[in-house]
């Protein structure tokens, strides 16, 4: 039996600062596509659509995905491979709709390379992929036109510090070190609402490569904040490759623990043991000395 449709919730978003309005200055691509959300009942009015706008090729830091979050319903989707499959690898996310915009928390593994010994090593740190898609209709966004913006470690670590009042801003160049380094500048701003009870997303993005400027934001609210915390908490070891390396340790493998000396420890230690090893060397010839004593004598008296 398939699993059921999930509920969506319309919740009203409170009015965002005059400086993360959207800007949009390119033309509207003839190839947009528009994906529909299941129909869900609403009050809400229609948003305005808004025009589209091509996705740059990100390069190094941020992760283009083709598929539009949330995954697929079916098996796949919640957590055990298809029927048939031989990867079983699960996909997983958590997704944020509102009206004006909607938001997906991606998490992507860390990267590992063989080692000559047989063992491996992280070559490159996980990180999570934050998906933003413009909304076109109610309930429905162009997951087409998303951009995309790649939290590394301590950047997740920064957004977990951030107090009640607390603001935070991210740049991102994909094309960093390269000929085209400053052609292509993300900017991720999180900071709180106007009301103290959630936090505004806004992710700008300028692409002189195809004459992009965009900014696209979405209130979160404080309980979708407390879970992305919780679940920013949860996956930080995993992302680093720790949660692989304790689920490797093995307690027949383990040697048992010397702690490394320094230096001046070590030199102590040997001039210690030279004199304790003169020392039993003297207590050896008195003992052959007083045994010889003892033998002379026991003849003198025999």
């Amino acid at each position: 039996m398939p699993p059921p449709a999930p509920l969506f919730l319309s919740l009203a978003s409170p009015p965002p600062p005059t400086a993360l309005l959207p800007v949009h200055h390119h033309p509207r691509s003839p190839h947009a596509l528009t994906l529909l959300a299941p129909p869900v009942a609403s009050s809400r009015k229609s948003a305005a659509a808004l025009p589209a706008c091509p996705v740059a090729s990100p390069r190094h830091s941020d992760y283009f995905d083709p598929r539009a979050p949330p995954p697929p319903r079916g098996d796949g989707g919640y957590g055990r491979a298809p029927n048939g499959a031989q990867d079983g690898r699960v996909f997983t996310s958590y997704s944020i709709y509102k009206g004006k915009a909607a938001l997906s928390f991606d998490p992507r593994p860390p990267q590992f390379v063989p080692l000559d010994s047989g063992a491996y090593k992280v070559a490159k740190e996980g990180f999570v992929l934050l998906q933003f898609a413009p909304a076109v209709a109610t309930r429905q966004y162009d997951w087409t036109r998303k951009q995309v913006f790649s939290l590394s470690v301590w950047e997740i670590g920064t957004l977990l510090t951030l107090g009640p009042t607390d603001s935070c801003e991210f740049f991102h160049d994909p094309f960093k070190g390269r000929s085209e380094e400053g052609k292509v500048r993300k900017v991720l701003k999180v900071e709180p609402t106007p009301d103290g009870n959630g936090r505004f997303f806004n992710l700008s993005v300028q692409n002189r490569l195809i004459n992009v400027d965009e900014s696209i934001y979405i209130p979160i609210t404080k309980g979708e904040f407390a879970v992305i915390v919780s679940t920013f908490n949860y996956i930080i070891p995993h992302l680093m490759g720790w949660s692989t390396f304790t689920s490797s340790i093995k307690p027949e493998e383990s040697r048992s623990y010397s702690r490394p000396q320094s230096t001046s420890e070590y030199e102590w230690r040997s001039t210690v043991a030279f004199f304790l090893e003169a020392i039993l060397d003297k207590c050896f010839e008195v003992k052959t000395v007083l045994v010889d004593i003892e033998q002379a004598i026991f003849i003198l008296f025999r």
